[in-house]
């Protein structure tokens, strides 16, 4: 499958998958391990072409990260794949003290993030993963926002020159127009870089992952309302864009973030981060609001959490309204 072939409707972790394959042919330091996931993270591809490179390490995530690490101080580049829950979750330690501290160029990719595990159940949706990844010095993290980014991501991380996370959804995204697919796949993946996918003035829409999507179908609705909403996909959350997030609220002057994880410690903590002490506007946090996942349709739950336009919609007149009662005596 060729980058131009992926579809807005592909699954992000085949889009991953894909590229991954790729990148074995074009870097022969390229690694993969698992931890007996192959086939759910997409890895299975890279391991029939280049089975020599290919390492299943059973379930046994901190031995697999603990590998990687000595493969990546040998030159090698190692892309530990397997569920965001076992892979940062169980071998955080493993990844703190061995691949974070050492700065080795090891590539933990953790699938099936968000409520996509579906009928996994909550002990399989990592909904806390960016918060234990972001927090750790020199750790990059990388949310894409579909199989095409996720695609061009690949390619990213390999470059860069030391650990990065990166989130991948076993889903596309739950809902998505045809007059928004162009958006989301214009441009190139640019490591570091917010995208900002729609210029408004009047409130930012702030998402990562698949949430991206919901962002953008928020910024037609609102501007049926009226309101002209800018739309910025952060899909490096760490390092962020600082430059672009806060040249877009002050001319905004107003905020409303999204993600697929819980509302403490994630693109939306990042964010606020960002601002304190810099900009003072009004600024609504959409997450999970300290809950965990439970089986079921991924879109459903999504929407159970309030993880839509239609919240994003809501939230924007809120902050709106804030905004212009700042600037009258009474409100």
């Amino acid at each position: 499958m060729q980058e131009k072939d992926i579809l807005p409707t592909v699954p992000m972790r085949d889009g991953f998958g894909e590229a991954l394959l790729e990148l074995g042919h074009k870097n022969k330091d390229v690694v993969v391990l698992t931890a007996d996931l192959e086939e759910s993270t997409r890895a299975n591809l890279f391991a029939d072409a280049f089975p020599n490179r290919f390492f299943e390490l059973g379930v046994a995530e901190q031995n697999m990260m603990g590998i990687a690490t000595g493969m990546a101080l040998t030159g090698k580049i190692p892309f530990v794949c397997s569920f965001a829950v076992f892979s940062p979750g169980r071998s955080w330690d493993q990844l703190r003290v061995g691949v974070c501290y050492s700065k080795a160029n090891v590539k933990v990719i953790g699938g099936h993030t968000g409520f996509s595990a579906g009928g996994d159940g909550a002990t399989h949706q990592a909904l806390e993963d960016i918060a234990i990844t972001r927090c750790l010095p020199n750790l990059a993290v990388v949310s894409p926002a579909n199989a095409r980014q996720a695609y061009q991501a690949v390619f990213a991380i390999a470059q860069h020159a030391g650990p990065v996370y990166l989130r991948i959804s076993r889903s596309a995204p739950y809902h998505l127009t045809g007059t928004l697919t162009h958006e989301l796949t214009k441009d190139k993946f640019e490591f570091g870089k917010a995208q900002v996918l729609k210029k408004g003035k009047d409130v930012t829409l702030f998402a990562t992952g698949l949430m991206v999507a919901e962002a953008l179908i928020a910024a037609e609705q609102l501007s049926k309302d009226g309101i002209d909403a800018e739309v910025l996909n952060i899909h490096t959350i760490k390092p962020l864009d600082d430059e672009a997030v806060l040249a877009s609220l002050q001319k905004t002057g107003a905020a409303v973030t999204i993600e697929e994880h819980q509302r403490a410690g994630g693109l939306g903590s990042a964010i606020l981060e960002v601002i304190a002490g810099k900009v003072t506007i009004p600024i609504e946090l959409i997450g999970v609001a300290d809950h965990f996942g439970e089986t079921g349709d991924p879109a459903q739950l999504a929407a159970k959490h309030g993880l839509t336009s239609a919240k994003m919609v809501k939230a924007a007149h809120k902050v709106i309204g804030e905004k212009t009662c700042r600037t009258m005596i009474f409100c």
